[in-house]
């Protein structure tokens, strides 16, 4: 295993982080609130999914109403 001097470590971990594209606020802003929809539409999806099974399930085993 070849040993490396920090300092030089350190310069290439700021080169590569400089080639790296970072979002823009707006790209950053956009993204979040698809992130935020998205998790609320699965919610309400497993929310609606979770009522009916556990209703076709009381159907069969005939408990309930």
């Amino acid at each position: 295993m070849a040993k490396s001097n920090p300092f030089s470590f350190v310069q290439e971990v700021r080169d590569e982080v400089s080639k790296v594209t970072w979002p823009t606020r707006n790209e950053t802003g956009v993204t979040t609130l698809m992130v935020v929809a998205m998790a609320f539409i699965a919610a309400i999806f497993f929310l609606l999914a979770d009522g009916l099974m556990g209703w076709a399930v009381s159907l069969v085993l005939g408990i309930g109403s």
